[in-house]
This record gives structure tokens, C-alpha cells and sequence, in this order.
């Protein structure tokens, strides 16, 4: 019985000596990738408003709740969209907030809502550009209104 012990005890070091030199897959990196769609900045709403002003840009802001099934809709299938991404990162300072927790009840104070999604147009002073009530759910569509927003065709 002692001999039997011995030997398992042999082979259990000898697995676990194998298993530890054995290569393993490469540790997963740790930046992500760029995703194709809109980049929201996660910022408080004052730093959201510094940086419209640095950068000379206007402040698309989706106004949304986490129980809205449109908001939902447009986060998946309209602002993951590449041509949608392209246009306003490089267009707008883009930030959504939960208009029910944080910093939006606040902002639901300044900017008032009639319903969800509202997607507001902000110019760097806090002043409304122009709002949008309801879900667009079409990229090309979304595009089109906000170059309508910015003058540009």
C-alpha cells in the first residue's frame, strides 16, 4: 500500500512538473480594440462641455433610459455602424447618459425630456443646438440629420 502511495505521489509531481513547463496560450492583451461605431466619451457633464469648447465641436449627446427598448435598438444596430462612427467622431464630442441615475436627473432639469431616446445637439456653452425626439434607426438617416445640424451636405 505505502509503495503504491509512493508511486502515485511520483506521478502526481512528475504531471504537475509537466504541466507547468508545458507552453501555454498567450496571456490576452489588455487594450481593447477600437470598436467601428460612435466613441462615447464617459466624462461629468462640465468636463463634457471643456472639451466641445477646446476642440471647437458641438456636443451630440443621446439622451436615453436603460429600460428603452429603442435606445437599445439604435445602441446595437445605428451607432456601432462605421460609416455612423466615422462621421461623428470625427464631427462630434459624443456622450449618452442614463437620464434616470448620475448626472441625469440634472441634466434632464436643463435639457427637458418628452420622451426616450431624445438626442440633443449641444454647443460647447451649454446651449441647445436642436433636439431629436425618438429613435432613427437608420444610419444614413442618423448621418443626414446630423450634417442638417452642422450646415455641412
Amino acid at each position: 500500500m505505502q509503495r503504491f502511495i509512493f508511486v502515485l505521489a511520483i506521478a502526481a509531481v512528475l504531471f504537475t512538473g509537466m504541466a507547468a513547463t508545458t507552453p501555454s496560450a498567450p496571456a490576452p492583451s489588455t487594450t481593447a480594440p477600437k470598436a467601428d461605431g460612435i466613441q462615447f466619451v464617459d466624462l461629468p457633464w462640465a468636463k463634457v462641455l471643456e472639451k466641445a469648447k477646446k476642440e471647437k465641436k458641438i456636443i451630440f449627446f443621446d439622451a436615453y433610459a436603460s429600460w428603452c427598448g429603442p435606445c437599445k435598438m439604435m445602441q446595437k444596430n445605428v451607432f456601432t455602424r462605421k460609416d455612423v462612427g466615422d462621421y461623428f467622431n470625427a464631427t462630434f464630442i459624443n456622450v449618452k447618459k442614463d437620464m434616470e441615475i448620475g448626472e441625469g436627473p440634472q441634466l434632464a432639469n436643463r435639457y427637458p425630456i418628452e420622451g426616450y431616446p431624445t438626442l440633443f445637439f449641444v454647443d460647447g456653452n451649454g446651449k441647445l443646438v436642436t433636439t431629436h425626439l425618438g429613435a432613427i434607426m437608420d444610419g444614413p438617416e442618423l448621418i443626414k440629420f446630423a450634417k442638417a445640424v452642422t450646415g455641412k451636405k
